[in-house]
């Protein structure tokens, strides 16, 4: 008895990527900031987290997504600008400048003090949500 033939198998659509997620974990900046007279004058760390949504299209060189050396060196820069009173005011700022970047769609920045209750705790901070619009 003859084999029967297999129906040839569909093809499925090849996948569209629509969004690309670029990010900086962990970034240890130096920053003159806080509202506390205790605070004042002197630099603290704070923990960086970046996460952008960017336009997907084809990527063939650095050039065609967002460099995450920029993004650590912004950051960098706004500590280095001066004393700033609040983490809030360190994330917006920092969310601003990645959409700097014509790619970025949507920018959430999480900014950590790891020394703002110690020891009672490892971190207070904030983290905003930014989009292009």
């Amino acid at each position: 008895m003859p084999l029967a033939k297999a129906a040839p198998a569909e093809t499925a659509p090849s996948p569209r990527i629509l969004v690309t997620k670029v990010f900086v974990r962990g970034l240890t900046v130096e920053a003159r900031i806080g509202v506390h007279a205790h605070e004042k004058g002197r630099r603290q760390p704070l923990i960086v987290d970046v996460e952008l949504d960017v336009a997907a299209g084809g990527w063939r060189a650095l050039a065609d997504t967002v460099d995450y050396e920029r993004i650590a060196r912004r950051a960098r820069a706004i500590a280095a600008a001066g004393h700033i009173g609040l983490v809030e005011s360190f994330a917006e700022r920092l969310a601003q400048a990645c959409f700097e970047e014509p790619r970025v769609l949507r920018a959430r920045v999480r900014v950590e003090k790891p020394l703002a209750l110690a020891p009672d705790a490892a971190a207070a901070g904030v983290e905003i949500t930014a989009v292009r619009g």
